[in-house]
């Protein structure tokens, strides 16, 4: 059994530590509530952007690359988005574990583009084949960190290298509920949205007539599909990224929550044993004074 001193020296580390995932999971919290937040703030622009893009695709002999699917898919390609950091519970392997299911459940070959660190060691690790890798996404990301992303994919895309697009990621539904999910970035499917990337944010768009509504478009409706194509696009990736986040973030106050209520209750133990050593040396030492006492008496 560990002595007195043992133990008074492992509940301080274990205090130590709990008070550190404490901090953790407050930080985390409100940086899930921010994300959760700029998720939110983007969504009706996303749907006012889908229903024009809608409108533009439904024109006669208007069409674009991106929107065009290929008859015959030879390569395939996928965006892993995880994060930089552990402490997350299992949020990282949970959507690597769905992407290699994917991957490997596909009949033609597949590069990864990775977003995080977590996915791009895990996926080398693995063995599967790493073209690209985006680190360091700020926690409150604006377009621009992600038009990167964006740019490797659709150039990809049109010149040929790939003929599909896929994105994965942690779709954000609460602060306990994250579900792992993969989708199609491209080609994009203005008239059936149901698989795209940012599906769930569309549900209340209503596309009833919208192919019949009059907009006036300057310059021409072609030329717009090539500005807003490209930019739906990277708002798909950037939805996507910020659900991401959202539930990075949450799974990780989740962590460090139970971290935190662990190290409570290990302290608890602990300090029972603590109390049960020192009573011990204390009886240890009253019988060693009754002894002693006895011997002097004979």
């Amino acid at each position: 059994m560990a002595t007195e001193r043992e133990l008074n020296k492992r509940i301080k580390s274990i205090k130590n530590i709990s008070q550190v995932t404490s901090a953790l999971a407050a930080v985390s919290a409100s940086k899930a509530s921010r994300a959760q937040r700029q998720v939110e703030a983007t969504r009706a622009y996303a749907g006012k952007a889908f229903e024009i893009l809608n409108n533009l695709a439904s024109q006669p002999d208007v069409g674009h690359p991106l929107l065009t699917a290929r008859t015959e898919i030879k390569h395939s390609a996928l965006i892993l988005v995880t994060g930089d950091r552990g402490l997350a519970g299992a949020y990282n392997t949970n959507i690597v574990n769905r992407v290699e299911a994917f991957i490997q459940a596909l009949p033609v070959p597949c590069q990864v583009i990775t977003v995080g660190r977590k996915g791009r060691d895990l996926m080398i690790r693995r063995g599967y084949n790493v073209v690209a890798t985006f680190e360091n996404i700020p926690d409150s990301p604006s377009i621009l960190d992600i038009t990167p992303i964006a740019q490797v994919v659709t150039d990809d895309y049109l010149s040929g290298q790939v003929d599909e697009v896929f994105i994965a990621y942690t779709d954000f539904v609460n602060l306990i509920t994250r579900r792992p999910t993969v989708k199609q970035l491209l080609p994009l499917r203005p008239l059936d949205f149901e698989g795209m990337a940012v599906s769930e944010y569309l549900q209340t768009v209503d596309l009833s007539g919208v192919s019949d509504r009059v907009y006036m478009y300057e310059p021409q409706p072609a030329a717009l599909l090539d500005v807003i194509v490209p930019r739906f696009t990277q708002l798909q990736i950037y939805q996507s990224v910020l659900e991401a986040l959202a539930s990075e973030h949450s799974a990780r106050m989740v962590a460090m929550n139970n971290a935190t209520d662990n190290a409570g209750e290990l302290i608890e133990i602990l300090t029972l044993d603590r109390n049960k050593a020192r009573q011990a040396s204390i009886t240890s030492e009253i019988l060693d004074i009754v002894g002693g006492a006895e011997a002097l008496k004979g």
